[in-house]
C-alpha cells in the first residue's frame, strides 16, 4: 500500500457507560471491524473509555457535598483507565497484531498524580502497540472541571505515520489557538479532533482547522441515548430522570485540506467510518497558505510549549 495514501476510521460509538473492561472490549470490538477494512489509523472519541459525566448536569453536580454525586463520582474513577497497572495493554497488543495505529479517548487515572484524580486524555498507540504519547487535556470545560483535572503539556506531540504527521486534542482545546498553533509547528497535517458527542461541536470547527492549517481533520465522536445507560448505574433513577432521549448525537466527520467536506457529520449511527486520504492533497493547499512554513514571521511571533510532565514530587537522590 503507498505511503502516500491512509486507509482511516473514525469510531463513532456509545461507551458501556461507567463501566471500563466491557468499553475496552466494545473498542476492540471495533479495532477488528477496522482491520478488515484495512484501515491504518482508527479514532475514537473524548473519554470514550469509561464514558462522558454527563451526570453532573443532571444531578446537580455543583451542589457542594451532595452524596449522589461523591458517589458517582468514586464510581468513575474505580472505571478510569490506569495505564501503568496495564489497562490499555490488550487494546496495544491487538494494534500490533492488526499494525493499526489508535487515538483512543480514556478517563485517565494517572499514578504518577498520586492515582486517585482522572484526566480526560487523548492516546496515541502506534502501529507496532507502543504508546507513543498521553495528553492530559489541557482545560476541562465547564461542569467538568468538577471531576476531572486540568493537564499539561507533556502530550502536545506529532506523530509520523507513512507520509502523514498527525496530533490531536481533546474537545474545546481544539478551540485553543496556541495548542493548535503547537501541533502545527511539529509538522501537524493530519489533525484529530476527539468530542463527547454532538454535531453542534463538530460542524463548524472541523472545516475551520482543515483550512486554517490546510490539514486533513478528523472529528470523532461518541453517541449517547436514554437507552445507554446500564442499569448497574449508581443512581440511575434520578439520572434518567432529567436525561434527554439524546445525550450524544454523534457528529462524526472528515474536512480535507482545503476546508471543505470528504464526509459529512454522521448523526446518530454507530460504526466505523471510513475515508482514504491522499498525502498529495496537502501539499497542493499548502501552495498558497502554511501555517508555519511561507506564510509565518517567527521573526515577529514565536510560541514557547513547556512539554514537561508536572507532577507534586521532584526526588531527588534515588
Amino acid at each position: 500500500m503507498s505511503k502516500n495514501t491512509l486507509n482511516v476510521a473514525l469510531a463513532q460509538i456509545s461507551p458501556v457507560w461507567l463501566n471500563k473492561e466491557a468499553t475496552l472490549a466494545k473498542v476492540a470490538v471495533q479495532m477488528e471491524e477496522a482491520a478488515k477494512e484495512r484501515a491504518e489509523l482508527i479514532v475514537f472519541g473524548e473519554g470514550v473509555v469509561p464514558g462522558y459525566p454527563f451526570w453532573l448536569a443532571l444531578t446537580g453536580g455543583a451542589e457542594w457535598n451532595k452524596d449522589v454525586v461523591k458517589e458517582l463520582h468514586a464510581h468513575y474513577v474505580r472505571n478510569a483507565v490506569c495505564i501503568e497497572e496495564g489497562d490499555l495493554d490488550g487494546i496495544c497488543e491487538l494494534a500490533a497484531k492488526r499494525k493499526m495505529a489508535v487515538y483512543l479517548g480514556i478517563i485517565e487515572r494517572p499514578l504518577d498524580r498520586g492515582g486517585h484524580s482522572v484526566y480526560a486524555s487523548l492516546v496515541y498507540i502506534d502501529a507496532n502497540g507502543k504508546i507513543q504519547s498521553v495528553h492530559r487535556k489541557l482545560q476541562p470545560t465547564y461542569d467538568e472541571r468538577l471531576t476531572w483535572s486540568p493537564g499539561d503539556g507533556h502530550g502536545l506531540r506529532t506523530h509520523r505515520l507513512k507520509d502523514f504527521t498527525v496530533g490531536g486534542l481533546n474537545c474545546w482545546e481544539n478551540w485553543m489557538p496556541l495548542p493548535r498553533a503547537s501541533l502545527y509547528a511539529q509538522g501537524e497535517n493530519l489533525h484529530v479532533a476527539v468530542w463527547p458527542g454532538s454535531d453542534h461541536n463538530t460542524k463548524d470547527i472541523t472545516r475551520f482547522i482543515a483550512r486554517e492549517s490546510r490539514s486533513y481533520v478528523l472529528s470523532v465522536s461518541a453517541t449517547m441515548t436514554k437507552d445507554d445507560f446500564p442499569e448497574s448505574t449508581p443512581h440511575l433513577d434520578e439520572i434518567l430522570r432529567n436525561a434527554p432521549d439524546v445525550l450524544a448525537n454523534g457528529g462524526s466527520c472528515i474536512a480535507g485540506p482545503d476546508g471543505e467536506w470528504l464526509v459529512e457529520p454522521v448523526m446518530i449511527d454507530e460504526g466505523n467510518i471510513y475515508q482514504t486520504l491522499d498525502f498529495d492533497r496537502i501539499y497542493e493547499e499548502r501552495q498558497n497558505f502554511d501555517p508555519v512554513g511561507h506564510y509565518s514571521r517567527p521573526d515577529v511571533t514565536k510560541l514557547i510549549v513547556n512539554r514537561e510532565r508536572q507532577s507534586t514530587l521532584n526526588l531527588e537522590g534515588d
